[in-house]
């Protein structure tokens, strides 16, 4: 789909989802009051237990954007939200509550704006589009993440695969770098493959429909079985500053570090210029995205300079120390495992921590023990500090790095001050 996407006119909310949507919204703001967190959970929770289809009516006349996948759902949504505020007002969850209780929260907060884009945890997808006929899918990518609690990435793909075969008027916009990707949207009606370069490969090295092993070719990968890469409609060059789409050439520039922010600003480039917005704008707006929710953001911490960077899995830490490079800043590594975190860490073991090695490395969060213990066998010579930010202060003035997963980067962000 290219092309100018019709807004139509928003007709009044039932009342029981209206009152339920106001009563949603009083709980927010009580939550923010009595400092009990932003609200975005609670308030959904409240709309959805008093009206439960309150998300399809949120949802209903405005063009809907769900993006999904394991990481970089959160900033692709904000950098999308940015390039779709071309066209007109976006109601967006970019805090990441990305289940249906963020989403109807979200929606609620902003229930006259004629677009939504909106994150999808991967696994709640399927239950969302049983509420929601979204205009576009985003998919991003596919990888182990959170095994104990949401099982292997194979399962996920599958059904992922049987949602999106259900979707008819569905553009997915998905990545045929990806082997789980490319297999989730083979059999959508409207596929619109991309391909950003991804190089993360460990998750899709067999075939997901037959089982025998991927061979891979410069610019290409496919299977006996006929099961092979698309041809992209968008493909991003290898430098990362460019795109092409046809005869369309689209800069690439975003103050987000890495490869990896390139690859999200092509997928809301891609996204948003489907949707009409041209394409040049679109590129602008989303690559004006600086900071994510506290990611990448830079905190004064008495004589440090500490640039906070989230990682969850795998697939996650590998982008993220690539990100780190060569750079000489001592790093402050926090893990912990709570049940948003998941409770199982042998993930940290396909992590490559050897490339920290040389660098000034302390080792933190909830469980430094294990985290340490898989540093001590990749011969990374670091020091342990329960407390992040005691790490922070134990090490020399300057800039310092600060990788966390999920919840250790929850409390580590709200601890420092926002100042820069």
């Amino acid at each position: 789909m290219t092309g100018s996407f019709a807004f139509r006119a928003r007709a009044a909310l039932p009342l029981r989802t209206a009152l339920a949507a106001g009563l949603g919204r009083l709980a927010t703001r009580g939550s923010r009051a009595a400092g009990l967190g932003r609200g975005a959970v609670i308030g959904g929770r409240v709309i959805l237990a008093l009206q439960p289809t309150a998300l399809a009516d949120l949802c209903r006349d405005k063009v809907v954007v769900l993006v999904t996948g394991t990481n970089g759902k959160t900033t692709t949504t904000c950098m999308l939200a940015r390039a779709m505020n071309v066209l007109a007002a976006v109601a967006c969850n970019d805090t990441g509550a990305n289940m249906p209780d963020g989403l109807a929260a979200a929606l609620a907060a902003d229930p006259n704006a004629p677009c939504a884009v909106l994150e999808v945890d991967e696994n709640h997808l399927p239950a969302v589009l049983a509420d929601v006929t979204p205009a576009m899918v985003v998919l991003l990518n596919l990888s182990r993440d959170q095994l104990d609690r949401t099982g292997e990435v194979r399962r996920t793909e599958r059904v992922l695969r049987a949602a999106l075969a259900q979707c008819s008027s569905t553009v997915v916009l998905a990545n045929c770098d990806d082997v789980l990707v490319t297999s989730a949207a083979w059999g959508a009606a409207i596929p619109l493959w991309i391909s950003p370069g991804t190089t993360w490969r460990r998750d899709g090295a067999s075939c997901p429909r037959c089982g025998s092993a991927i061979r891979e070719t410069v610019g290409h990968w496919s299977c006996f079985c006929g099961f092979a890469r698309p041809e992209p409609r968008w493909t991003v060059d290898r430098g990362g500053d460019l795109m092409h789409a046809g005869g369309l050439r689209v800069p690439l520039a975003t103050s987000l570090p890495g490869e990896v922010n390139r690859h999200n600003l092509a997928f809301a480039t891609a996204a948003a210029a489907s949707l009409g917005v041209p394409a040049a704008a679109a590129a602008a707006a989303a690559g004006s995205v600086r900071e994510v929710d506290g990611r990448y953001r830079l905190a004064s911490y008495g004589n440090h300079t500490v640039r906070i960077l989230l990682a969850k899995n795998p697939a996650g830490w590998a982008e993220t120390l690539h990100i780190l490079g060569s750079n000489a800043a001592p790093a402050v590594l926090a893990v912990n495992a709570r049940q948003a975190d998941g409770a199982d860490l042998s993930w940290l073991w396909d992590v490559n921590f050897e490339s920290l090695r040389g660098r000034r490395v302390v080792v933190s969060g909830e469980r430094l023990m294990d985290l340490s213990v898989r540093l001590s066998y990749g011969e990374v010579a670091h020091w342990i500090e329960p407390d992040p930010l005691e790490a922070i202060t134990r090490l020399p003035p300057g800039p310092v790095d600060l990788v966390a997963n999920y919840t250790a980067f929850r409390d580590v962000t709200a601890r420092l001050p926002h100042d820069q």
